[in-house]
């Protein structure tokens, strides 16, 4: 009967800390009021429209998931379709795939001697022209908007390529805009701006609210801990959460997969509360369950034939090098990190090399590099790549704990 119980428990921490799968559960999510907020307050406003923006990972998806949740509270009727894009869209097929969820409902007049009315369902789609227009998105918004707030969400919107897409959903969102149309259109995709996503924004800068998804907040952090553990009955020690928020570094993602790791292995020695060692393992599974691109982007980064080469530790003083508010850091940002991890000091010429090619292709491209000369700056081109080094660098005895708590940045000190 015991055993039944801890498996139950493993089971149950499957379905509450999902780093496979967006947050679908309003009590499950945490933080982000700010944003939450912002894009209520654009959807009671008629004439204005949304685009949330941010790094991959930080919790987009999510909150669509739960937005639902938050405007029934507010005692209105919405209707959320939700799609995802992809390479092969052209505004069209978007479109459709949006009235694909929207089903209508008709009466009419029965057959034979009761002639009792019937009820007729079809799919909006089955209706619509081959080819759409912004015109004919603003007349369909508009018939099926009465008595019902519409918000059609687009995640993803990032990942289309065709060229007339940014342009002509600008259209369509300022025709409805200017009609007045009781619809709020929802755009969701990684970007550091607007600009990336929506070309040409500026005719409709007045109607487009901006809401930036930035990295989240230690407390934010602690807190999808703190109910995950409630919701399993579960308790976690201080220090223990503390180190989950540290390598977490405001990606809820890399939270998610820890806790559940984490929470495995304090339930394979049937114990209820987590404790330090078992965030230590739990974080050696979590890098094996870890997206293989990151992983053999990580491999071609740090695999060299040179003698004396020092890619992994560069690497990892880039994942500790303190940065802006874009992820950009500088070289000189790299150097005291490097001191720490090597207990050796490197001037930058030292080690410019390593971070030029870390940029360059035959390393698989791990850093972007931007900026005039002797301005140069860097970032990782996979938010979730620099928690996946600092992992890396305890599994690898890189790192200890002592440095790993001179490494925190200032801006990541932990405060829970």
């Amino acid at each position: 009967m015991a055993s039944d119980y801890w498996a139950e428990l493993e089971f149950n921490a499957n379905q509450v800390f999902t780093p496979g799968a967006p947050i679908s559960e309003a009590e499950l999510f945490s933080g982000r009021i700010d944003q939450v907020n912002k894009i209520i307050d654009t959807i009671s406003q008629r004439g204005y429209h949304a685009v949330l923006f941010g790094e991959r990972g930080v919790g987009k998806t999510s909150l669509s998931n739960v937005l639902l949740s938050f405007l029934h509270k507010t005692g209105g009727k919405f209707l959320l379709p939700r799609v995802n894009c992809d390479t092969t869209d052209t505004f069209t097929s978007l479109w459709k795939k949006q009235f694909d969820n929207i089903t209508l409902t008709a009466t009419r007049p029965g057959v034979g001697f009761t002639k009792q009315e019937v009820s007729v369902r079809r799919k909006l789609v089955e209706s619509l022209p081959e080819n759409l227009s912004p015109e004919d998105i603003r007349r369909i918004l508009d018939e099926f908007s009465h008595g019902i707030i519409l918000v059609p969400v687009f995640d993803e919107f990032d990942r289309t390529v065709n060229s007339e897409i940014p342009a002509v959903m600008a259209d369509t969102i300022k025709s409805l805009s200017d009609y007045s149309v009781k619809a709020t259109i929802l755009l969701i995709g990684v970007a550091d701006s607007v600009d990336e996503l929506i070309s040409e924004h500026q005719s409709i800068e007045r109607a487009l609210v901006q809401v930036p998804m930035p990295r989240m907040s230690n407390t934010e952090i602690a807190e999808i801990v703190a109910k995950g553990m409630g919701r399993l009955q579960m308790k976690i020690k201080d220090d223990a959460k503390s180190e989950i928020v540290s390598l977490s570094q405001g990606l809820p993602y890399v939270t998610h997969l820890l806790a559940l790791h984490a929470t495995k292995v304090a339930i394979k020695r049937e114990s209820k509360e987590l404790e330090n060692q078992d965030v230590n393992e739990g974080m050696e599974r979590a890098l094996e369950q870890w997206q293989e691109s990151i992983k053999m982007a990580y491999y071609r980064a740090t695999k060299s034939q040179q003698p004396g080469h020092i890619f992994r530790e560069v690497i990892l003083a880039c994942a500790f090098a303190e940065n802006d508010d874009l992820g950009y850091f500088s070289a000189a940002n790299v150097r005291e990190p490097l001191r720490i991890i090597t207990n050796r000091s490197y001037d930058i010429p030292n080690f410019a090399r390593h971070l030029k090619e870390l940029s360059g292709k035959e390393r698989g491209g791990l850093l972007y590099r931007t900026g005039p000369k002797r301005q140069i700056r860097y970032r990782f081109n996979s938010p979730l790549m620099r928690p996946y080094i600092v992992m890396r660098g305890f599994a690898d005895n890189l790192i200890n704990k002592s440095d790993f708590d001179k490494l925190l940045p200032k801006q990541t000190k932990i405060s829970i």
